[in-house]
């Protein structure tokens, strides 16, 4: 189906053209003034779409998002989709881009993934300018008394690049500055991203950047955004990056994309603005959050829905045949092997994500992402156990057949809707301490039996605590690869231990970072990085 120009995509998502700023012919940002407009409408449903632990044997979550949003327009019901925007390190690094795969992606795909409308751009732009400033306010005479030593903003960038991690920063000439440490963290982890997710409107972007801590003085005193006496500088970098994005799926439905934190070092779901504006616009909304439900979804449940003040009415709960093989201890290499025996093992995986889910008091679908090498063997086994444990089920070909291939699971979601009651509520008390929360976090979603802190990080939980932190959500940064904070160890282990190492504050963004593993902000490029396998391929 071919590609209609954004002013049409706009009319059918019900946009005048007065709310639609278009950037060129398929790409266009929606005003304040439209949210506005719709405020009053009924709120429709939210389904949200999360995945097992994901594997290289792939899930295609996102696949799965736009081909349930394909499927529910081919029942003639009205649904819009929300996503996040891709960052340039996975798509030049070694995950790819975020727009979908095959027949169920959205367009225009290349500049989607790319440069898009210049959020991406705004928001680096705003956090350089933030280090910018502190690094010269220390220079012209350090009015602030900050503490060079003690400065915990870090600049950005937004691509993998491991040797910005640590760097040393005015190096040469007194006029350079003052020499310090300093460092790097891709875009997508840094704080600000995080604040452009949660803020509901610009008064509330505005009051969040003002409460960033971005050092400390030399008496150990915070020094906050707001004494730099940037924001405005900040609001004018950041004014059309605040606007959600409309694009368009390849069968024509409308979608909303903005927004990109990771999931595994930040909160990993689509802006607020766009939620708070979608269900507004549909009966129903499809969002999706980032890798395994036990990094993205917990946090869309614990801290997202929380802040937006929306209930989310039922899970969509993504996996593979394929994966869940891998997760039973099958090697890769064979994993087009018929092998009950593996998925009867690796179904653990599903089966903690699943009860996990039912934690929060939300009615679950799986959706289980076909593929032509699975056994009709296997498909009986999976299809049996989902039945036998009281979870509907459903097998998409959105991939290869797009809205057709996924009608089943349109129908069955839209059932569950109708039939079911969410009972949402989040997993822990906000006013609980800090480690409490954590250690409800790590045994509860994780299974984790013990919690252990780095001398480090219980310093750092008292600081923030005397600070006035402890009614901060909490977000876990961990490896996506497996539900411990271990990379190597798949499938379902429970009673292991999680080591917190080190814990920072998201002052604007309210919530404790908690580095667990050996998770860092600021990935690294492959050995073969995806932009050296693009050389064949045309531009």
């Amino acid at each position: 189906m071919a590609l209609k120009r954004i002013n049409e995509i706009a009319k059918i998502a019900g946009i005048s053209e007065k709310y639609v700023e278009p950037y060129g012919f398929y790409k266009a940002k929606i005003t304040k003034e439209y949210y506005e407009s719709i405020k009053t409408n009924s709120t429709g449903k939210l389904v949200l779409v999360t995945a097992i632990t994901p594997t290289k044997a792939g899930e295609g979550k996102t696949t799965t998002s736009i081909a349930l949003t394909e499927g529910l327009g081919k029942i003639n019901q009205k649904a819009m989709l929300c996503l996040r925007e891709p960052s340039l390190g996975p798509v030049f690094g070694i995950k790819g881009g975020a727009t979908g795969g095959g027949l169920a992606s959205i367009a225009p795909i290349d500049e989607i993934n790319l440069h898009f409308t210049g959020d991406m751009h705004a928001l680096t732009s705003s956090i350089n300018l933030i280090s910018a400033i502190i690094d010269n306010h220390i220079y012209q005479g350090n009015e602030l008394n900050i503490n060079p030593e003690k400065i915990v903003w870090k600049r950005a960038l937004d691509m993998n690049d491991r040797t910005l991690r640590e760097i040393t920063i005015a190096q040469g000439a007194k006029t350079n500055g003052v020499t310090r440490k300093d460092g790097f963290v891709i875009t997508v982890a840094s704080e600000l991203m995080a604040i452009l997710c949660l803020a509901k409107d610009e008064e509330d972007f505005l009051n969040r950047i003002n409460r960033i801590l971005v050092a400390y003085d030399n008496n150990d005193k915070p020094v906050y955004l707001k004494d730099l006496k940037i924001s405005h500088a900040i609001m004018r970098l950041m004014k059309d990056a605040l606007k959600p994005n409309l694009v368009q799926t390849l069968e024509n439905n409308p979608v909303l994309v903005h927004g990109g934190p990771f999931a595994n070092i930040a909160h990993g779901c689509n802006s607020i603005i766009a939620l708070k504006t979608a269900v507004k616009m549909a009966p129903i909304t499809v969002t999706e959050a980032g890798f395994g439900a036990d990094l993205g979804a917990e946090k869309f449940l614990d801290i997202c829905a929380r802040e937006a003040e929306l209930k989310v009415d039922a899970v969509v709960m993504v996996a593979t045949i394929r994966a869940l093989k891998m997760h039973g201890g099958l090697a890769l290499e064979n994993i087009t092997n018929e092998d009950v025996k593996a998925l009867s093992i690796g179904v653990e995986n599903l089966k903690t994500h699943l009860e996990n889910m039912k934690k929060y008091g939300v009615p679950i679908v799986v959706a289980i992402n076909h593929f032509a090498n699975d056994h009709q063997s296997e498909v009986d086994y999976l299809t049996k156990w989902c039945k036998d444990n009281d979870y509907e089920v459903s097998f998409l070909d959105g991939f290869i057949k797009g809205g057709e291939g996924s009608i089943d699971l349109a129908k069955k979601v839209v059932n569950v809707l109708n039939t079911k009651t969410s009972n949402y509520h989040p997993i822990y008390d906000l006013n609980s301490s800090i480690k409490e929360k954590i250690e409800t976090i790590c045994k509860e979603i994780y299974r984790a039996g013990k919690v252990e802190y780095t001398p480090l990080a219980l310093e750092q939980i008292a600081k923030y605590e005397k600070l006035g932190y402890s009614n901060a959500y909490i977000c876990m940064a961990k490896t996506p690869q497996s539900i411990t904070d271990d990379p190597n160890i798949l499938n379902a282990p429970k009673g292991f231990t999680i080591t917190v190492r080190e814990v920072n504050v998201s002052s604007g963004a309210n919530f404790i970072v908690c580095l667990t593993g050996k998770i860092l902000t600021m990935p690294g490029l492959p050995k073969v990085p995806s932009a050296v396998k693009m050389e064949d391929m045309p531009y």
